[in-house]
């Protein structure tokens, strides 16, 4: 719901903020609306005295443990005496109209049900005193209202209620002041207004202020009745919104209405969709038992909305549709960042832009790190350092997730000051799964208790390290982020590269190599000889056709190739360099012929690989001080070839064309093509 009064912000819990890098902040702040004090309200002081024992703070227990490390002490004595000792955050507001009969905001309760890091909401007096909640009695979503009972009922005077308010009348917004007591602030009952969807009741809409907190609490006639209870503020102007009291008196008892509608999208599609999930459940329930049905309900409706949205899209999923093709066809990029495959206006897939992802930034021990930013994702491409063996760093995630710290991502605010996390301990989840291109991925969630919030990785086994998805999450969201992250994970594209020694360790991790990796065999014996094998392929040489040592490299770049009536991913480009920072290389790239609908440039450089014309030619010439070679393997085999290889030779410096030729003999000979 639009503008909900979320009460203490996640940037307030604790006294603390998360302060995360390209918008995360931001992102936390969004999570509550912000609304700015007027002028204090004019109750008669009886009745206000009346109106603060029925009125009482929505709070949930502060977590008593803090598993993540500082770069310092954390300078808590910056923060308000009360806020700084508080063992409560305070949430939103609740009031009491009948014998146990407490009500509140649903939403204020919803967003701390499932994976919450703080404790179970609990109401608080006026006194300090905390009282569980026993049972809920009512409760609907789409109308956001929850009555409820106490274990500990402390009794107070249930305030009255008026459920035909006159319009125009003075009115008073109650609500806690971020845990400082409960305040009165006052307006007009301006107007009502249909509900937005299809005008099932109307809502009140009234000019009184509210501060974070408000949330649930009363909004109150002059006589200290109630006439609503006060739910959300208008995002374009300086109204709020209250649901009639008597929507709540009226609704069926022993009853949770579980109906929202609610837009969901993945970040591979522009598409949305906002479909309605509906649900009920019997009351009266203890709030376990209703917190679990409240989860499974949520979580279904999540499942429901990720289904829905694959379905519409069906036809345009990759590889399906002549928006595929150009992924299809094309030379796909060598780059080890990852990219992320999207869908455009114009139903064509492209690889979207991340923001940053070309800056290696050094890590000890010759480890890096590159990041970048897109679709509310950071994406990482993660370099081992030399003194971490394989097995401990892709064994342990604490690895993983202290290198990402070390970016300054994660900072906690307190008071004025921004101080650096440098690590979030052990994963609270870990999971496994497999993409849709048999890619086998590993999943965390680390918890931040001071934010209620998690950090969700998504982290793929690479041969220099890790490629990483991140995402940072409400806790109440992590069921659906699970999901996002793992769907995206299809739709990632990075090539494979490192050292030898790097692919050396790699290769034995048989646990982690992607299901390609069952076709193909790479071999080497340093300073002796090389052999790639494939069922598509056969190649080898020797060093005296180019060194073969552990700092050598070697970069497979999958592509997305046709194997009868499907499409499979496997290796498309193998480049074997005598070190990683040389533009000397040894090239082996599989061609298709473009389909139609491609452009132009693609048919012509197909026409060059058919016709073996230059550079495929096996003429030598110099491009940027690299003298190159290059030919077609079996050009002529097949007078409508469906795939062709190309073989490249290359070496920094002027080389004679006789040399060169002879070395591109070397790389042929013996080349065998299996398709």
């Amino acid at each position: 719901m639009s503008g909900m009064l979320m009460s203490t912000s996640i940037r307030h819990a604790l006294g603390t903020s998360i302060v995360c890098r390209m918008g995360i902040a931001a992102l936390l702040l969004a999570s509550t609306t912000l609304i700015c004090p007027v002028y204090a309200g004019t109750l008669d002081s009886s009745v206000m005295s009346k109106v603060q024992s029925a009125t009482f703070e929505l709070v949930a227990a502060k977590p008593t443990a803090d598993p993540l490390t500082y770069e310092r002490p954390l300078p808590l004595d910056q923060l308000p005496y009360a806020q700084r000792n508080d063992k409560y955050i305070s949430i939103a507001t609740a009031f009491i109209i009948g014998h146990n009969r407490y009500v509140t905001a649903a939403h204020s309760l919803a967003m701390l049900m499932g994976d919450n890091l703080w404790g179970s909401i609990e109401l608080r007096d006026t006194q300090g005193h905390v009282y569980a909640i026993d049972k809920f009695e009512k409760f609907s979503l789409a109308r956001d209202f929850a009555v409820f009972s106490l274990k500990d009922d402390p009794a107070p005077t249930p305030l009255s209620v008026d459920a035909n308010p006159a319009l125009n009348q003075a009115v008073y917004a109650i609500g806690n002041a971020e845990g400082q007591g409960v305040i009165a602030r006052d307006g007009l009952y301006t107007s009502t207004t249909p509900e937005e969807e299809s005008g099932r009741w109307k809502w009140i809409r009234f000019s009184a202020a509210a501060e974070f907190g408000s949330a649930g609490g009363p909004l109150l006639d002059k006589d200290g009745k109630v006439i609503g209870v006060i739910v959300k503020k208008s995002p374009n102007e300086n109204l709020n919104y209250a649901l009639p009291i008597d929507e709540v008196i009226n609704a069926p008892d022993n009853v949770a209405n579980l109906d929202s509608r609610v837009p969901y999208q993945l970040p591979m599609f522009d598409t949305t969709i906002s479909n309605e999930c509906k649900g009920q459940v019997a009351l009266p329930l203890s709030y376990d038992a209703f917190e679990s049905s409240f989860v499974q309900w949520e979580n279904a409706c999540i499942d429901a909305l990720h289904a829905a949205l694959l379905s519409q899209e069906f036809d345009n999923i990759f590889p399906k549709g002549a928006g595929s093709d150009l992924f299809l066809h094309a030379e796909p990029p060598t780059r080890s960042f990852p990219s992320l495959m999207v869908l455009t206006d114009s139903s064509q897939w492209r690889l979207l832009p991340v923001a940053g992802g070309t800056k290696k930034n050094p890590l000890p021990h010759n480890g890096f790190i590159m990041n970048g930013f897109a679709k509310n994702t950071y994406f990482e491409h993660i370099g081992r350092p030399d003194n971490i063996s394989a097995n401990q760093y892709y064994g342990d995630p604490k690895f993983l997730i202290d290198t990402l710290a070390t970016q300054g991502y994660i900072q906690r605010n307190v008071g004025t000051e921004n101080v650096k996390v440098t690590s979030l301990g052990e994963p609270s989840q870990t999971a496994s799964y497999t993409d849709a291109w048999g890619r086998h991925w590993r999943q965390y969630a680390w918890p931040m208790p001071f934010a209620n919030w998690y950090v969700m990785v998504s982290s793929l086994p690479v041969p220099d390290g890790y490629v990483a998805l991140i995402q940072f999450l409400p806790a109440s969201a992590k069921h659906q982020h699970t999901l996002e992250l793992r769907e995206m994970s299809s739709y990632v594209f990075a090539a494979y590269d490192g050292s030898l020694a790097q692919w050396k360790d790699f290769l034995q991790q048989t646990q982690l190599l992607p299901d390609a990796f069952k076709n193909i065999h790479v071999a080497f014996d340093y300073d002796q000889s090389f052999s790639y094998t494939s069922n598509r392929i056969h190649f080898a040489f020797t060093p005296q056709l180019q060194k073969i040592t552990p700092d050598s490299s070697m970069t497979l770049t999958f592509g997305y190739l046709k194997d009868g009536d499907k499409v499979v991913w496997d290796v498309s480009d193998v480049r074997v360099k005598p070190d990683a920072h040389t533009q000397s290389r040894i090239n082996i790239r599989r061609n298709i012929p473009p389909t139609d609908d491609l452009d132009s440039k693609y048919k012509e450089e197909w026409s060059k690989y058919a016709l073996s014309q230059h550079p495929y030619d096996g003429i030598s010439s110099e491009h940027n001080d690299v003298a190159e070679i290059a030919t077609v393997i079996n050009s002529h085999a097949n007078p409508q070839p469906q795939v062709l290889y190309s073989a490249f030779y290359g070496v920094e410096g002027n080389q004679p064309q006789d040399q060169m030729k002879s070395k591109l003999d070397m790389l042929v000979s013996g080349f065998k093509v299996n398709e």
